[in-house]
């Protein structure tokens, strides 16, 4: 029994030792890509205190700066939730800006055509978000369809519905037709109308400053469901078992095309979601660069987290504040936006060469 126990103390000392080092690697490896971010500021002649100072103003300088960073991670969060649930049947799925945009583009014609805006109980914001899941869901679940019947790759077929629904996105917000606001200067800017007020997401507190809006709580919700579908249930599972050896799984009696479908549909469903966040709780209009490369920062996302859910949670808010951060930086000290997008290339590089430390030695390739 002692010798039980000595182990039992010993593995849990070893997990805690684990998680330390892993903290450690990490932390570095944001420091070492802050480090080098400084370098480009000067670089490129700007005033590093400056750029520093409109950095963390953007990201953390106030309690509404705080709550926008939040509400712009709830997007790779969802994303990422979708990519790590996918990802358990080794399904890989890319398409995250064109579930992002089909979303936006359904959102948007619900709540300004839909006629939901006089509908009670909630329903007006609703309604248009449950019609952005099901249509992320339907744009996920063709290329689970193809993966399924014809073997078709989904990395492919996901990021070539991506291009797909981004340019029906652009064409929507082109054609009075379809979306665009009524010309009535020539001035008048290609995207739709406002949303109306009763379809905008409700802030969570009237007192508060933060703009924190009801997506935390539905996004925070939707992550305990992935994590204890993976855990503990049976559809995770199966995932997990097609994953692993689909023929196996197969043999065993689990459904594998239905699996397949499901997991990707899933994912698409997570983007679209994200495009009803992003159009009801920020922007509140559909303009042609709507997506803004949310879907591919969700897909990073769903990779650092490496099959982790409080993994995900981590990534997102890393990208929410470095993302506000650096449209602050922009505006007030004039750095290039490509600055801002080499630094969070840096920070993805950096994260990912630090996850080969936390691999076992005699894994690593």
């Amino acid at each position: 029994m002692n010798t039980t126990l000595h182990t039992l103390v010993m593995s849990r000392s070893g997990l805690a030792s684990q998680r330390v080092r892993a903290a450690a690697v990490i932390g570095g490896a944001v420091l070492v890509a802050l480090l080098a971010a400084m370098l480009l500021v000067r670089a490129v002649g700007a005033s590093l205190p400056d750029a520093l100072a409109a950095f963390a103003d953007g990201a953390w300088g106030s309690a509404y700066s705080i709550g926008a960073s939040i509400n712009r991670s709830l997007a790779f969060a969802l994303v990422g939730l979708g990519f790590v649930l996918a990802n358990r049947a080794q399904l890989t799925n890319v398409g995250g800006e064109g579930q992002i945009a089909m979303g936006g583009m359904v959102a948007t014609a619900v709540s300004l055509y839909g006629h939901v805006s006089q509908l009670p109980f909630g329903l007006a914001f609703v309604l248009p978000m449950l019609a952005a899941t099901l249509a992320g869901g339907v744009w996920g679940a063709i290329p689970g369809y193809l993966k399924a019947r014809a073997g078709t790759n989904e990395v492919i077929s996901t990021l070539l519905l991506s291009f797909i629904a981004v340019w029906m996105l652009y064409g929507c917000v082109q054609s009075e037709a379809l979306l665009r606001q009524p010309m009535t200067s020539g001035g008048t800017l290609p995207e739709s109308l406002e949303i109306p007020d009763a379809t905008k997401l409700p802030i969570l507190s009237a007192t508060s400053s933060t703009g924190l809006h009801i997506g935390l709580p539905i996004t925070l919700v939707l992550a305990l469901v992935v994590a204890l579908v993976l855990a503990r249930s049976r559809y995770g599972l199966h995932l997990r078992a097609v994953g692993l050896n689909a023929m196996a799984a197969k043999r065993a009696g689990m459904p594998i095309g239905s699996t397949l479908v499901s997991a990707l549909a899933i994912a698409g469903a997570f983007g679209g979601l994200a495009g009803a966040l992003m159009l009801q709780g920020d922007q509140y209009s559909l303009k042609a660069g709507f997506t803004s490369g949310y879907g591919f920062d969700g897909l990073v996302v769903g990779l650092l987290a490496r099959g982790s859910v409080p993994g995900v949670f981590a990534a997102a808010l890393l990208f929410g504040f470095l993302r506000s951060g650096g449209i602050n930086m922009e505006m007030v000290a004039q750095v290039p936006s490509a600055i801002v997008l080499i630094v969070q290339g840096i920070v993805i590089v950096a994260l990912a060469g630090a996850s080969l430390w936390l691999q076992p030695k005699g894994s690593r390739a």
